[in-house]
């Protein structure tokens, strides 16, 4: 399995060093680098978003029929799921992007932690061999040379005896040291709740977890608002103080479930970023607000033109009945005339 992984895993890393270093070259600051990334890799995920907010949409127009069908099979639950399918294929309903797109966010998080993490060899394309050397003469266990060297990276701008001597030696050339600073935040660095009373830098390191958490709060309260059955929920709430019973137990349970995994997720962020280097943070950051204004683009472009058309289809069948009911009332006065 370990073998497996590695053949996916290093041409991966590979990859995302490579291009996370021409970003770099381009812009010239490491912070910079990290939030184009970021931004390409979300914004290369918007066709997933649109697949799943269009498919749902379509759920929701098929709810009336898909509720026929629970009707219809109330006890055949095999035959029931698959006339819910049925309809699902025939009009374009069924989608997996809404599987993909929180498997695939996953999936990017190691290449991404293994970048940030060992940026002299990704990035700076110091070789693994040299790395070691390096570590070796600064005193640092040399047997995490290929995954993790913040703590040579530290070391070397600290100490420019040390840079020079590893310089001297062939082991790094100059340009292939690399400012990791953004906005006066050393990147390398991992946010700490206690640190920052005896070391300074570590303050504005407070501000990386904080802004995560945020980001990735407002992402999910726009995401609840934004949903086009959120003011039917929100009236069911209110109708269920009225009447507790109008709620059914499968959907109260439903409805938990998404609410614990969406806290869940951002409690982990908030852990991780205390373990791992703020640039990993400020690809978190950068990725909430990504996903912020890709709510806003979906909502406005399919959720909102849904909504107005489905108001529209009301207001015309409560037009039709009212005619309708017109009608049946002139008919039964002139009958009573005669």
């Amino acid at each position: 399995m370990g073998i497996i992984v590695q053949l996916f895993e290093n041409p991966l890393n590979e990859m995302f060093g490579n291009f996370t270093r021409i970003l770099f070259d381009f812009f010239g600051n490491y912070g910079l680098a990290v939030i184009a990334l970021t931004v390409i890799i979300r914004g290369l995920l918007i066709p997933f978003n649109i697949s799943s907010q269009r498919s749902m949409l379509k759920n929701q127009a098929l709810s009336a029929k898909i509720t026929e069908v629970q009707k219809k099979y109330p006890n055949d639950k095999q035959k029931r799921e698959e006339e819910i399918m049925r309809l699902q294929q025939e009009n374009g309903a069924m989608s997996i992007s809404g599987c993909i797109i929180p498997v695939i966010q996953i999936f990017l998080i190691w290449p991404i932690f293994r970048v940030v993490s060992a940026p002299l060899r990704h990035i700076s394309q110091v070789s693994v061999a040299n790395i070691e050397k390096m570590m070796d003469l600064a005193g640092l266990d040399s047997s995490k040379a290929a995954v993790d060297n913040i703590q040579l990276i530290q070391r070397l701008g600290q100490d420019s005896n040390l840079l020079q001597k590893c310089i001297d030696k062939g082991y790094i050339a100059m340009g292939q040291f690399m400012d990791l600073n953004f906005l006066g935040i050393d990147l390398t660095m991992t946010p700490s709740i206690t640190k920052w009373t005896s070391d300074p830098a570590y303050l504005p390191l407070l501000m990386i977890p904080i802004l995560v958490v945020a980001t990735s709060v407002l992402s999910i309260m726009l995401a609840n608002r934004m949903k086009p059955d959120y003011k039917a929920k929100k009236e069911a709430k209110a109708n269920q103080k009225v009447n507790p019973s109008a709620i059914s137990v499968q959907a109260d349970s439903t409805e938990r479930t998404a609410l614990i995994m969406n806290w869940v997720f951002p409690v982990i962020m908030l852990i991780s970023c205390f373990t791992m280097p703020a640039a990993m943070g400020l690809y978190w950051i950068i990725g909430g607000i990504m996903g912020i204004i890709t709510q806003v683009v979906v909502f406005f472009l399919l959720t909102r033109p849904y909504e107005n058309k489905k108001k529209e289809l009301e207001a015309q069948k409560e037009l039709a009945i009212e005619a309708l009911k017109t009608a049946k009332l002139v008919v039964s006065n002139g009958k009573k005339k005669k």
